[in-house]
């Protein structure tokens, strides 16, 4: 987001921690989140009511009074109140009302984890589900078959995360399954990592390396990393033999490669260049 949309984003999410997660329990939060998560699926099906609300023209308490009157008996209290706080704010698209919501969401589900450490183990969850999903395709047509309905979608993910992994990742990766947003699941996942990544105030470096990095190596990459970008770095790392040798590191859009295989790549551009 950028302009006024973060500016919204910022304030609605001081709100969320002061008003709200400041006094939900531990398992308060991750009801909270799938509260909202109902909240980004009405914005989401509602298109005239998302544009409406986005309008920067209405009034914002009309806006409020509106969702309101939609969620009062739907979700509890909290929900109204962070849901209101969103559609009150300005935001330059429709899209970045609902964005903005579905964060809201995420950072509700994940509160109770409040250590770095914590924090890590959530996203390496949801990496290693989102690898497991890419690399198994009969597993992946059954979690994103049209017409399969979300109930059954569910159960299957129930079946292969309940109780391996903490109830926010299993909560994240049932949204991404049942409602991506038009996304793939792979990007619905993707997306939810870096938002929780975000929220710990680091970035996600997704490495792809020929042979598995040793703890040392992966310490003084991070580290390597973190001076780079002036931020901490969480490492994202998947063994791929395909690029031969050397590292594919990849921090948001900026991707250094570094692999033999790219090399090779790229001498063949040249040549046919």
């Amino acid at each position: 987001m950028r302009g006024i949309s973060r500016t919204s984003l910022t304030e609605v999410t001081r709100r969320l921690d002061e008003n709200v997660l400041a006094s939900a329990g531990a398992t308060g939060g991750v009801a909270l989140g799938g509260e909202l998560f109902q909240v980004v699926a009405l914005l989401t099906e509602e298109h005239s009511l998302r544009r409406w609300l986005a309008d920067q023209a209405n009034p914002a308490e009309a806006k409020s009074a509106l969702i309101g009157q939609l969620l009062e008996s739907k979700v509890s209290p909290s929900a109204v109140l962070v849901a209101g706080d969103a559609v009150s704010a300005k935001w330059s698209s429709a899209r970045d009302l609902v964005d903005a919501v579905e964060r809201m969401a995420v950072y509700a589900t994940i509160s109770s984890l409040r250590s770095a450490a914590a924090l890590d183990g959530l996203e390496d969850e949801l990496f290693r589900f989102e690898r497991i999903v890419a690399s198994q395709p009969q597993l992946r047509e059954a979690l994103t078959r049209d017409g399969v309905g979300s109930e059954h979608k569910l159960s299957l993910v129930e079946s292969l995360l309940s109780g391996k992994v903490d109830p926010a990742t299993l909560t994240l990766v049932g949204e991404a399954v049942t409602r991506p947003r038009g996304r793939t699941l792979e990007q619905a996942l993707e997306n939810y990592g870096h938002i929780v990544a975000e929220r710990a105030k680091r970035y996600v470096a997704v490495v792809r390396s020929a042979v598995a990095l040793s703890e040392d190596q992966q310490s003084r990459l991070g580290a390597a990393l973190t001076r780079a970008y002036g931020r901490d770095i969480h490492l994202n790392i998947e063994v791929a033999p395909e690029i031969v040798g050397g590292l594919s590191i990849q921090v948001g859009d900026e991707v250094i490669d570094g692999t033999i295989a790219g090399r090779i790549a790229e001498a063949q551009r040249r040549l046919a260049g």
